[in-house]
């Protein structure tokens, strides 16, 4: 799910289901925080209304890949679906605890591994087909990192690379020792053994977060968009991507592929390459050109397929709304108060001048309003 702003705040929800083997946009359902009573509560609902569009339209779904989101997780078994977890997200929350792990006196050494550590990750997540067959080869980096390669766990016998004297003795850790102790306390307690085996070793979610830094573009975070707004938005955002999911990689005269250095802020200083796509295309204007032309014709089809639309009712529609002369009224500065021993005035967009007389009995605070 992609959130219109940051935090816990938000008023739409957009929920994205992608079929990674073509990166195409299958559906892509719109919440309001309102129809289910929180911004929580609305990436549970985005999927499920996706599911059951592809029920109705005669789509198994055989498993699907998402974050460890909670609900996701009971509602996915509840509905007898095999849920994968993306490794990106299962890292990014790993390397944070190792990071932390890292700073405190008695693991110093941590900091020469987290590398590493974030590389044997991703390869024992993509090289692994069973659940145990994962969690073997991770549990195997305690005994490597103790400079044992040698391993009780039939799955995973003995570590796969060439055995070689390491010039720094100084970076394996002692056999035993608080530090290890404490860094399976992180990497292998109960919950990451459980949530590893469900890592995803098909595709990953890497192509979605695209999309939805696409979405930006369409609709910025900083601006405020009505229901059918953000909905028309979100659906140029769709149609752009898919017709430019599939862009090839620039060349040069000579065919070779063209590249440009970057430095991501996850790598903290560190460059990477990416490859340089052809220019983007734009033919799904000229298509939406040619239905405008049709709906100028005859509007009365389209009309009603917008009315099906079931829009929620604004925010502000769930309180009542007082009148604006008392609310004016109402409102004391801090800074004009006077310490609450003098009235205070307040100009009225009518024109009218209030005065706001604070009174204080039995603990009991009661502000008097009249015309001045």
């Amino acid at each position: 799910m992609r959130a219109d702003s940051p935090g816990h705040s938000a008023k739409f929800g957009s929920y994205t289901l992608m079929d990674m083997e073509t990166n195409s946009i299958v559906d892509l359902q719109l919440i309001q925080s309102n129809e289910v009573g929180g911004s929580y509560h609305m990436e549970k609902e985005g999927l499920k209304r996706s599911l059951d569009k592809l029920e109705s339209c005669g789509l198994v779904v055989d498993y699907i890949v998402t974050d460890r989101h909670p609900q996701i997780q009971k509602y996915l078994r509840e509905r007898n679906i095999t849920q994968y977890y993306d490794v990106w997200h299962f890292e990014k929350a790993m390397s944070k605890k190792l990071l932390k792990l890292s700073q405190s006196k008695d693991c110093e050494v941590l900091k020469k591994w987290l590398k590493s550590i974030k590389n044997h990750l991703y390869w024992s997540a993509t090289t692994s087909v069973s659940g145990p067959e994962k969690v073997a080869k991770w549990t195997s980096l305690l005994n490597h990192m103790q400079n044992t390669h040698v391993h009780d766990n039939p799955l995973f016998p003995k570590c796969e690379h060439q055995d070689k004297t390491s010039r720094d003795n100084k970076k394996w850790f002692e056999k035993g020792s608080v530090s290890i102790r404490k860094v399976e306390k992180v990497t292998c307690n109960k919950r990451v053994l459980k949530d590893f085996e469900k890592l995803s070793h098909h595709f990953q979610t890497s192509t979605l977060e695209a999309f939805h830094s696409l979405v930006i573009r369409f609709a910025p975070k900083n601006v405020v968009f009505f229901y059918i707004g953000m909905l028309c938005r979100l659906y140029l955002a769709a149609m752009h991507y898919i017709e430019n999911a599939q862009r090839p990689q620039t060349t040069t005269k000579q065919g070779e592929a063209v590249f440009k250095i970057a430095f991501p802020k996850s790598k903290q200083g560190e460059c990477i390459a990416k490859p340089v796509k052809t220019d983007p295309t734009f033919n799904y204007v000229d298509d939406l050109m040619s239905l405008l032309h049709k709906v100028i014709v005859d509007p009365t089809p389209y009309v009603e397929e917008l009315h099906q639309i079931t829009i929620p009712p604004p925010l502000s529609s769930e309180f009542e709304k007082p009148y604006k002369e008392y609310v004016i009224a109402r409102h004391v500065s801090r800074f004009s108060q006077g310490g609450g021993r003098n009235p205070t005035y307040c100009p009225a967009g009518s024109g009218k001048s209030w005065r706001i007389r604070r009174t204080t009995q039995g603990g009991m605070t009661t502000l008097t309003c009249r015309p001045k």
